[in-house]
């Protein structure tokens, strides 16, 4: 019996730190961090409106300004933007748009940069405002056609031509674009 015991005695002594060695090299193991640096994600937030209501009644001018709704609309985007950081406003180079745009780039103290939707490289647009909030004014036919183009597929058709209300706005989050359309009457 006493040689059971020291034989157990002589085997617990070698084990012991063996068994001791295997926990702190599992626990240094399991509680070691990932060396890879997590980063805050990249999200990119684009706010697309139609411009607001224009006046009519010369049916022959391609280039109308708002009327009085109109400007009473575009007053609304901008307390509608307000606590929203803006960062970068565009629009077409037409004076509804321009003019829509107005109230919300005075109150952001932002400059409206113009865009061609017939031109426009999507891409290189996605880089230039990554990380950024954008506002961007355009019409019934681009507006959708625009969205569209950010999520990747034909998702809206072209706006009624009485819809100056809607707000479609477009998240893109490391490069995944979320979407959704309001109404805002």
């Amino acid at each position: 019996m006493t040689k059971t015991r020291e034989l157990y005695n002589n085997t617990m002594r070698t084990i012991k730190p063996l068994i001791a060695l295997a926990i702190l090299l599992i626990a240094s193991i399991s509680c070691k961090e990932d060396t890879k640096i997590a980063e805050d994600p990249t999200i990119s937030t684009f706010y697309f409106i139609r411009h607001a209501e224009k006046d009519r009644t010369d049916a022959e001018n391609p280039d109308p300004e708002l009327n009085q709704d109109g400007l009473d609309r575009a007053i609304r985007w901008a307390e509608v933007f307000d606590p929203i950081s803006i960062d970068v406003i565009y629009s077409t180079n037409y004076e509804r748009t321009s003019m829509t745009a107005a109230p919300t780039s005075v109150k952001k103290n932002v400059d409206i940069k113009y865009y061609d939707p017939n031109s426009l490289d999507i891409d290189a647009f996605k880089a230039e405002n990554e990380g950024r909030n954008v506002l961007v004014v355009g019409h019934s036919n681009t507006t959708p056609a625009f969205v569209n183009k950010m999520i990747g597929f034909d998702k809206y058709s072209p706006m009624d031509d009485n819809d100056n209300s809607s707000l479609f706005i477009v998240r893109i989050i490391d490069g995944v674009p979320t979407d959704f359309r309001l109404k805002m009457d």
